[in-house]
């Protein structure tokens, strides 16, 4: 299929030939949220953690005598129903991520470039290139082209002006082709490639 390329200015430059094999392929909500699953319980770090009975630092002391106190009878001081003692049934440190076959992950991630093209909210541009890096004056070319969510995708490396004038920018990411993901995609209303972006993810998944 052809699809336009444009500059920031919103004329358009030329054509672009996109391959049906990655984005012309009918989503599937199921492998979406599969990859999805994936994708956030990986980045969960699981270094939450709180002390046990065992990790408590104290001697096994009995807190007070058994008898003649007037208290309730004790034994250690660090347990779980006493003041400073260990929690019971805390989060412990663990490995939260999952498995998921490569195919299905290259699967999903076609799918989410494909319902991007299908909703028409897939826009190419001739490159990301800006002359300076001033946000208002990118904000003000984000406006001519009707974007207030997105996610730009650049070729191997983004331009420095680019990256400036785009950070400070709600709703605005912007990753090399490397990071290009399902995530990110699916939550910005447009996804916008470059010219040499849609090469790059030909070869990635071709």
């Amino acid at each position: 299929m052809q699809l336009d390329v444009i500059n920031f200015d919103g004329k358009k430059v030329g054509t672009t030939e996109l391959a049906d094999s990655i984005f012309g392929i009918a989503p599937r909500a199921d492998i979406l949220h599969r990859v999805v699953t994936w994708q956030r319980a990986k980045s969960r770090a699981g270094t939450h953690a709180v002390k046990t009975v065992s990790d408590v630092a104290g001697s096994g002391k009995k807190a007070f005598k058994q008898k003649k106190t007037g208290n309730a009878r004790q034994g250690e001081k660090y347990n779980v129903h006493m003041r400073g003692g260990g929690v019971v049934h805390g989060p412990v440190v663990r490995d939260h991520s999952i498995d998921l076959p490569k195919k299905i992950r290259a699967l999903g991630l076609k799918m989410a470039l494909s319902s991007k093209v299908a909703d028409g909210t897939l826009i190419v541009i001739d490159s990301e290139k800006l002359k300076e890096s001033k946000t208002a004056a990118f904000a003000k070319q984000l406006k001519k082209l009707d974007i207030a969510s997105a996610l730009f995708v650049g070729g191997d490396t983004l331009d420095a002006n680019f990256v400036k004038s785009a950070a400070n920018i709600a709703n605005i990411d912007a990753l090399p082709t490397i990071g290009l993901n399902v995530l990110d995609i699916l939550k910005h209303d447009k996804l916008v490639l470059t010219a040499d972006a849609v090469k790059a993810v030909e070869a990635r998944l071709g």
